[in-house]
C-alpha cells in the first residue's frame, strides 16, 4: 500500500521561504505522477504543482508559477516544494498525493493515496 507523508510546514513571514517534503515508501516514483494540492479553509483542494513519474516533466498552476519549485530525489524516494516568495494568500494545507500512472494532471480525483498533510501559515 502507497504511503505518503509530508514534513516542513510552519508559520513564515511574508516573502520567506519553506521546503515541503515528502516521503514516499512502498511504490517505485517512476511509475507514479506526485501532485501537490493545498486546501484552505472554506475553499476547495486545488492542485499547485504536479511532477511527472516517467520524464520527470514538473507542471504549476498560474498562482505559484515562478515562486513554487517540485523536485524529487529517486535514491530517497522524497518529493520536494520548495516555495519562495510565499504570500498569505498560500495560507493552506498541503499535501503530497499519488496517481497509479506517470501523466500528470490536477484533477484531485485521479489521485488515489495522499499524504495526512501539512499546514503552512504565511502572516506578519
Amino acid at each position: 500500500q502507497v504511503q505518503l507523508v509530508e514534513s516542513g510546514g510552519g508559520l513564515v513571514q511574508p516573502g520567506g521561504s519553506l521546503r515541503l517534503s515528502c516521503a514516499a515508501s512502498r511504490f517505485t516514483l517512476d511509475y507514479y505522477a506526485i501532485g501537490w494540492f493545498r486546501q484552505a479553509p472554506g475553499k476547495e483542494r486545488e492542485g499547485v504543482s504536479c511532477i511527472s513519474g516517467n520524464d520527470g516533466v514538473s507542471y504549476y498552476a498560474d498562482s505559484v508559477k515562478g515562486r513554487f519549485t517540485i523536485s524529487r530525489d529517486n535514491a530517497k524516494n522524497t518529493l520536494y516544494l520548495q516555495m519562495n516568495s510565499l504570500k498569505p494568500e498560500d495560507t493552506a494545507i498541503y499535501y503530497c498525493a499519488a496517481k497509479r500512472s506517470p501523466s500528470c494532471t490536477f484533477s484531485y480525483s485521479s489521485f488515489g493515496s495522499w499524504g495526512q498533510g501539512t499546514q503552512v501559515t504565511v502572516s506578519s
